[in-house]
């Protein structure tokens, strides 16, 4: 006869919780790590974000903005070389990117906002957009 058991949905869930909780991405020695750090900031006129991204030029790294959602993405190169002498003794290249997107609490406003990189941070100042107020109509 088969054994009946309960099912149990928070077993689940636990489960799931802690799947791949040992298993981390394989990165090797001298590969630059791929991700951005950020600090948000919010004031009344402006948001402000401090990303950390060394060791990427200025010109590989892009920003967008709509409405309220900002991404930031860079293209990471790395190459590194050992020589010895008149012989390579290592010759290894890294190429990636690393990206991040986030949801603001309100819209900004893309003309106003300002982009500085600068011994490897990203510093952002994204004005809030003034929102419209609401017209009263009168009725004729």
């Amino acid at each position: 006869m088969a054994n009946i058991l309960r099912y149990k949905p928070a077993d689940d869930a636990f489960d799931d919780l802690f799947r791949g909780f040992f298993m981390r991405p394989v990165r090797f020695d001298g590969q630059p790590d791929a991700q951005i750090r950020m600090d948000v900031r919010e004031d009344d006129k402006a948001y402000t974000v401090h990303a950390e991204i060394p060791g990427v030029k200025k010109e590989d790294i892009h920003v967008s903005i709509d409405g309220n959602q900002v991404a930031i993405s860079a293209e990471i190169k790395s190459k590194t070389q050992v020589m010895e002498g008149e012989k390579a003794l290592r010759s290894e290249r890294y190429f990636g990117t690393a990206s991040r997107a986030f949801t603001l609490g309100q819209d900004v406003d893309e003309n106003a906002a300002n982009a500085k990189y600068s011994d490897g941070v990203l510093e952002l100042v994204l004005p809030k957009k003034i929102a419209a107020k609401a017209k009263r109509l009168n009725i004729e």
